[in-house]
C-alpha cells in the first residue's frame, strides 16, 4: 500500500491514502458600429502582452512565472521525497494587483489523493520551502508516476483561480540523489484556467480628461451554457479608489463564443485621479431564468497585473490614439 508520512513542521504527506495536514452596448451618440470598426482599423495600434510587434491574431503567451522545487528518492526507505521551494514572477490574479498563490502536489495519474503548500498571502515571489514524503513507494511504482504540481491562487469567496501547472515523468529523472528544477509555469491543460480572450483598445485624450474604451471583440470564450454555448455581454465599471462610479455595457450576442462587439464607451477621467482610477472589464452570460454568469474579468489600471499595466503605460504614452491589446480573461 502506498503510504506518505509527516515528519516535522514543514513536512505534508498520505497516510493510508488520506491526506495529513492538508489546508484545507450600445455605440455612442450619433456613431454607428461601422463607422466605429471603420475608425478602429484606421488609426489603432495592435499591441500584445509581449510584443508590440505582435500581429494580435495568435493565441496569447501570458507570462505565468515559475516554480523551483527538487525530487530524491530512498531506495533504503522507498520514500519519494518532493520539495517545494519557491515561485517567481508569478501573475497577479487579484484586484489589489497581487496573488495568494499555493501549490497542489499529485502523483499522476493518482487524481483522487493530493498534498497542497500553505497560502502565501499577496505574494508573486512567494518561499514555500515545505517537504512532502511518499513512503512505501516501490522504486518500479515510482517510475510509473508523474509528479505534477498545480500552483493556484486563493480565494476566500469565489473558487480559486489555476496560474499554471507543471510535470514531470518521474521516469525520466536520476531519482539516487536529490535534484533541484526551475521549470517556467504552462497553462493548465485541463483548461481550468482558460475562460477566452477580448480585444479591446484604450484612448486617452488629456484635453478632454477622457479615457475611451473601446470593445472590439471575445475569442474561445467559455462555454456556461448546458448547449454548449454562451449569450456573451460587457460590463465595463469605472472605478475610483475602492468606489464604483460608473458602469456602461454592449449588448448581448446570442449563441457565441466569438462575439464581434465594436462597442465605444467615454469616461471621464481627470488627470490627476488617473492613479487611483481602475477599469474593470467583465465579459457575462446572460441567462433568462437565473442569475447571470461571470465568464471573466479584466483590471485596467497601473498597479493590475503585467498585461494590463503594459496596456495602461502605452494608453498615456499615446494619446488621442486607440491603442489595442488583447487579454486572457481570468477568474
Amino acid at each position: 500500500m502506498d503510504q506518505m508520512k509527516n515528519r516535522g513542521l514543514d513536512v505534508k504527506s498520505f497516510l493510508g491514502n488520506k491526506p495529513v495536514n492538508s489546508p484545507k452596448g450600445r455605440p455612442p451618440d450619433g456613431q454607428s458600429v461601422t463607422d466605429l470598426a471603420n475608425s478602429l482599423t484606421g488609426d489603432m495600434v495592435m499591441l500584445s502582452p509581449g510584443s508590440e510587434d505582435d500581429d494580435g491574431e495568435g493565441p496569447i503567451s501570458e507570462k505565468l512565472g515559475r516554480i523551483q522545487f527538487s525530487i530524491g528518492y530512498s531506495f533504503q526507505n522507498t520514500t519519494l521525497t518532493v520539495k517545494v521551494l519557491r515561485g517567481q514572477e508569478l501573475p497577479a490574479k487579484d484586484f489589489s494587483g497581487t496573488s495568494d498563490p499555493f501549490v497542489k502536489i499529485y502523483l499522476l495519474p493518482d487524481k483522487k489523493h493530493k498534498l497542497e503548500t500553505k497560502i502565501k498571502r499577496k505574494n508573486l515571489n512567494p518561499n514555500w520551502n515545505e517537504t512532502f514524503l511518499f513512503e512505501g513507494f516501490p522504486y518500479e511504482k515510482v517510475r510509473e508516476r508523474t509528479l505534477y504540481l498545480q500552483v493556484m491562487d486563493h480565494d476566500r469567496f469565489s473558487r480559486n483561480d489555476p496560474i499554471g501547472e507543471v510535470s514531470i515523468p518521474l521516469n525520466k529523472v536520476e531519482l539516487g540523489q536529490i535534484k533541484t528544477f526551475w521549470k517556467e509555469l504552462k497553462p493548465c491543460s485541463d483548461g481550468s484556467g482558460r475562460r477566452g480572450d477580448l480585444l479591446l483598445s484604450l484612448c486617452y485624450n488629456p484635453t478632454a480628461n477622457t479615457i475611451t474604451v473601446n470593445i472590439i471583440k471575445a475569442r474561445n470564450l467559455k462555454a456556461m451554457d448546458i448547449g454548449g454555448t454562451s449569450d456573451p455581454y460587457v460590463k465595463v465599471w469605472l472605478m475610483h479608489k475602492d468606489k464604483r462610479v460608473e458602469k456602461k455595457k454592449t449588448v448581448t450576442m446570442k449563441r457565441c463564443l466569438n462575439p464581434i462587439f465594436n462597442e465605444s464607451f467615454p469616461f471621464e477621467v481627470a488627470a490627476h485621479v488617473l492613479r487611483e482610477t481602475t477599469i474593470i472589464i467583465t465579459v457575462m452570460d446572460k441567462d433568462r431564468l437565473s442569475r447571470n454568469d461571470v465568464i471573466g474579468k479584466i483590471y485596467l489600471s497601473w498597479k493590475s497585473g503585467p498585461g494590463e499595466v503594459k496596456h495602461w503605460k502605452d494608453m498615456l504614452a499615446r494619446p488621442r490614439t486607440n491603442v489595442a491589446q488583447w487579454h486572457a480573461l481570468k477568474a
